[in-house]
Formats: structure tokens, C-alpha cells, sequence
């Protein structure tokens, strides 16, 4: 970054964080909808509830915002699509651990994906990363082990569900920053909300009728349930999933384009704290001491790849630490 443009987003980092903020606190609350609705509806339609809702949103909002329909035409439908997919699979996967892990946990292993993204940035982008990064990482991978705990009477395969959601997300990342350069954001999330769409349209048409469920294992009938027509508070649950993920990315949105990443992504880390919120305040969890010293060997690592960029000028991991949807 320029001495210009770092000078210019200096006057902008109070309300760059505070969007960053607010942007955290919407998507903690998405996480939160999920998990409360769960129990009774199939994952993929309450994603599609959700997708229609961001869909609609981010055609009265942001293509407006961008300059018009114009915005959407790429020449890169390929890598639209292969980001899209990754989305999809991010959140998915994510949500489908949501159904049995504690709301903590899954968050605070989802937050390894920055340090897997500085590792990726070295493979797939060529970029330098020191040694010093290099031990974060390795300090990071170290907490969702001890988080998960392979081996342990209490591990189960749900556990993992975070981590391989964090690795599709980091290969995500790699993908956006190659499209960055051609096409808007108000692009990127329009086709990324109708892959939501059509995933999920397909999905509920191929199993939606629950002919696969009563496994009695949560997270398959997370999975494979028979669509219900949500009732009135739920319905309303679903609306606000959709407001909630489409205002946070409007935020994140705001926060990036007001002020240097470095500033902005350690605020994102509100989410973390968010989440053990309201698994204690909702749903009654509460980590225990071998999860809190697992959550915070992610939050110093995560904190200290994004302070050492700041002193070095890189910013690899910090540019998109922690939104699931764009």
C-alpha cells in the first residue's frame, strides 16, 4: 500500500472499525440463527431462504451501488464459478458443525483460516512469508488440535467440520484475489449468491423430501430433513439471515474500502468473542480450559501474523481473515 492511500484511509479508520465491528456482530448473529433453527429444517433451505433474501438484496443494493447491471458481465465465468463453489462448501460445511459443536469451538476453528491463507499465499501466489509467520501458523494448526481433540472420547468427525470449512475458504481467498483484478465486488457477490441459489434449489429438489433422514445422527438430518414451510417466528428467523449475511458484507465491504486491512482485521476477531457470547447466553456451552487454551493459541497466532504484516508491509492473511460469504 501507498503512503498516499494509507494517508488517506488514516482519517477513516474510526468508522472503518466500527463497520468492521458491526460486520462481525451480523455474521455472529447469522451463525446464531442457524444453529437455533437446526433442529427443524433441513441446511440447505434455510441457506436458500437465506440466498434468496441476499440475492434480492444485493440487486436492490449493491449493483446499484457498483453503477448498474452492467457491473455483472465477466469475462471469467469459470473462476466465478469455482468461487462460488468454494463459498458454498465453506458455509455448508461450517453450518453442518454447528448442529453439534459447541458455537465457540466451531468459530474459533474456523479462525485458523488466515494463518492457512498465509500458508497458501506462499504455494499457490509465490509470496514470502518469514519464519517468525511461519511458528504462527504452526502455533494456530496447534490450537484446533487441541480444540478437536483427535483421539479423545470426546472427538467427533463434526469436530473437523470447521478446519476443512477453513480450508475451502482459504483456497477461496486465493481465487479472489485473481478476480479482484477484473471484476467488481458487486459482481462477485451476486454470483456468488446465485450459486447459493441454484446449490441449494437443487439440493432440496434431489433430497428435499427426506426420504435419507431419520439417521438418528444430528448432523445427517441437519442434512438430509424434508423441507417444512418455516412457521411465522422461524420464517421471520430466515429473513433475518438474509439481512444479517447481506448487511455484513456491506460492512466488511465499507471497512476494507475506508482503511488499511492491517486496521481493520484484528476487529473482525469481535466475532470470536461474539460467538462464546451466545453459546453461553442461548444455547447454555461454555468452553472448557482445554478449549479456551486452544481459542487463544488461534487468537495470538491469528493477532500476531496480522501485527508482523503491519511491521512488514505484506498484508497476506489480513486482507479477509474471517467472512464466510461474499
Amino acid at each position: 500500500m501507498t503512503t498516499a492511500s494509507m494517508t488517506t484511509a488514516r482519517p477513516n479508520a474510526p468508522v472503518a472499525i466500527f463497520c468492521a465491528i458491526g460486520a462481525s456482530l451480523s455474521f455472529s448473529c447469522n451463525d446464531v440463527g442457524v444453529k437455533f433453527l437446526s433442529g427443524g429444517y433441513a441446511l440447505h433451505e434455510i441457506v436458500l431462504f437465506r440466498s434468496i433474501i441476499g440475492l434480492l438484496f444485493t440487486l436492490a443494493v449493491f449493483v446499484p451501488m457498483a453503477g448498474g447491471f452492467s457491473v455483472l458481465k465477466t469475462r471469467r465465468p469459470l473462476l466465478h464459478l469455482g468461487r462460488g463453489l468454494a463459498v458454498v462448501s465453506t458455509n455448508l460445511i461450517f453450518f453442518a458443525g454447528l448442529a453439534t459443536l459447541p458455537l465457540g469451538d466451531a468459530v474459533a476453528v474456523f479462525f485458523v483460516a488466515p494463518l492457512l491463507i498465509t500458508g497458501l499465499s506462499v504455494i499457490v501466489l509465490g509470496e514470502k512469508v518469514g519464519p517468525q509467520r511461519w511458528i504462527a501458523v504452526m502455533v494456530g494448526l496447534a490450537g484446533v488440535i487441541v480444540i478437536i481433540r483427535p483421539g479423545s472420547a470426546s472427538f467427533t468427525l463434526p469436530a473437523l467440520f470447521p478446519l476443512v470449512a477453513a480450508c475451502f475458504y482459504a483456497s477461496l481467498h486465493m481465487m479472489t484475489r485473481k478476480l479482484g483484478t477484473t471484476d467488481s465486488a458487486a459482481s462477485m457477490a451476486f454470483y456468488i449468491q446465485c450459486t447459493f441459489v441454484v446449490v441449494s434449489a437443487v439440493t432440496g429438489l434431489t433430497i428435499g423430501d427426506g426420504r435419507y433422514a431419520g439417521t438418528d445422527d444430528t448432523t445427517l438430518d441437519f442434512l438430509l430433513r424434508q423441507w417444512t414451510w418455516p412457521t411465522g417466528g422461524d420464517f421471520l428467523i430466515m429473513i433475518g439471515l438474509g439481512i444479517t449475511s447481506s448487511l455484513g458484507g456491506f460492512l466488511i465491504s465499507q471497512a476494507y474500502r475506508l482503511a488499511q486491512a492491517a486496521t481493520v482485521a484484528p476487529f473482525e476477531y469481535v466475532a470470536m468473542l461474539a460467538a462464546i457470547f451466545w453459546g453461553f447466553t442461548i444455547f447454555g456451552e461454555w468452553p472448557d480450559m482445554v478449549s479456551w487454551f486452544g481459542i487463544t493459541m488461534i487468537l495470538a497466532a491469528g493477532v500476531f501474523v496480522m501485527l508482523r504484516e503491519r511491521q512488514t508491509g505484506q498484508e497476506i492473511a489480513s486482507t479477509r481473515p474471517m467472512p464466510r460469504q461474499r
